[in-house]
């Protein structure tokens, strides 16, 4: 067993030495390959990224195409999606900072009843998904309705109306991923502001942070310099064309509250270093965003807050890693902060291609751990090289059936 145990040890140093060759590329010139490779492979078209790190110039990396033979361009803005409900959160907690509402405020103390919605709801469980309330998405009526008229600014009543009945467990209680919670936030939010989100963030997040490319839809026009954005769901046969000219207000406007920002990955990065490092909120709020709710089990564990997530491990070689993800029409976006390496990553494609926007993510994050000698142990096998991996795995059955053959001869001589 010693012989096992001392054969083992030598295996383990024998594969960290052969996965360690020296690379002689720059970090940037690392990360750049990321992008380069990763776009290439899965299919991404192209992506924007950014990444602040301590003691360093922020980060930015670009691959691929925008459209016909632009490539993208770091001034290039992609919708960010669901990232939006981080920002509409953190605009929560600073209400609730000034004493302009409260996270436990029931929904009947700044709305009307609505069907299917229970008005004893409360902000902190709008905001951290335990609400229950039916997601109006799922309803594929609301969508039926939308392509009949893509140029229409739908309200939020008229949302509301495709609320169905809630998801089966009392509030509080459970976990269901629901737009309709950042909806009703964003119209608590304007009741207690007297104003609309685009006004609050400007006012609030990007003057003070000096982010200069943030535009949030419907409420704000969004320049031209965005990176196109591919898709099949704007026509009747399927074929996909260059989606980002045309209408879509209509898809904009219900997702009013849980989407709709548009910004750079640099200044995604900017504003994702800054909250999680408590420039923006004060310790006590973030610790309320950071109160997780436990989700999944093992290698699938993770934890949802208010407007924030904290993702699985392995994403992130076994460090914890929070942030939020998000996607719109032909988008993928990821914003990512590691706290205890104070380290920011924000990955950007025009491609509804969730594997690649990941893939992406996942290596920036290793290569910088690696270049910070910080690497966890979880993903170990997850970087080092095929060829070595099978070695191991060969001479690892060899080990075993040579041991189980050497106590089998030792039992019959006995």
């Amino acid at each position: 067993m010693k012989l096992l145990s001392n054969i083992l040890i030598l295996l383990l140093f024998v594969l960290t030495f052969l996965s360690c060759s020296p690379d002689t590329k720059t970090l940037e010139e690392r990360l750049q390959a990321v992008l380069d490779e990763n776009i290439a492979d899965i299919d991404g078209r192209g992506v924007s990224a950014a990444i602040i790190m301590p003691g360093k110039p922020i980060w930015k990396g670009v691959a691929g195409i925008s459209h016909d033979t632009v490539n993208i361009s770091p001034d290039m803005l992609f919708a960010i999606g669901s990232i939006t409900k981080n920002f509409v959160a953190t605009l929560t907690l600073k209400l609730a900072e000034e004493g302009k509402l409260s996270l436990e405020d029931s929904l009947h103390s700044w709305l009307p009843a609505y069907p299917h919605i229970d008005s004893t709801i409360t902000i902190r469980q709008l905001l951290n998904h335990s609400s229950g309330i039916y997601m109006f998405w799922s309803n594929q009526q609301i969508w039926d309705d939308l392509i009949k008229d893509r140029t229409k600014i739908w309200t939020p009543d008229e949302v509301l109306s495709y609320i169905k009945k809630p998801y089966n467990f009392e509030p509080g209680e459970g976990f269901r991923y629901s737009n309709t919670n950042y909806l009703l936030m964003a119209m608590i939010i304007e009741k207690a502001t007297g104003s609309n989100l685009s006004t609050e963030f400007r006012e609030r997040f990007w003057k003070p942070l000096e982010i200069d490319n943030a535009y949030l839809s419907i409420e704000e026009e969004i320049p031209d310099n965005l990176a196109h954005v591919f898709g099949d769901n704007f026509n009747d046969d399927g074929s996909v064309q260059d989606l980002t000219y045309l209408p879509r207000a209509s898809h904009e406007s219900i997702g009013y509250g849980c989407s709709g920002l548009f910004m750079t990955a640099e200044d995604l990065a900017v504003w994702c270093n800054a909250l999680f490092e408590g420039k923006v909120l004060q310790s006590q709020s973030l610790d309320e965003m950071f109160e997780f709710r436990e989700i999944g089990f093992g290698r699938r564990n993770r934890g949802i807050g208010l407007g924030v997530e904290r993702f699985v491990k392995r994403m992130s070689s076994g460090e914890r890693a929070v942030g939020h993800t998000g996607a719109n029409i032909g988008t993928s976006a990821s914003m990512v902060h590691l706290p205890d390496h104070h380290i920011s990553v924000v990955v950007m494609i025009n491609s509804f291609n969730h594997d690649c926007s990941q893939a992406i993510r996942t290596d920036l994050i290793t290569t910088v751990l690696k270049e910070n000698g910080t690497i966890g142990i979880i993903p170990y096998f997850d970087f080092m090289p095929w060829g070595v991996m099978m070695i191991a795995g060969v001479l690892f059955i060899i080990i075993i059936i040579a041991t189980l053959v050497r106590k089998r001869r030792k039992y019959r001589v006995s």
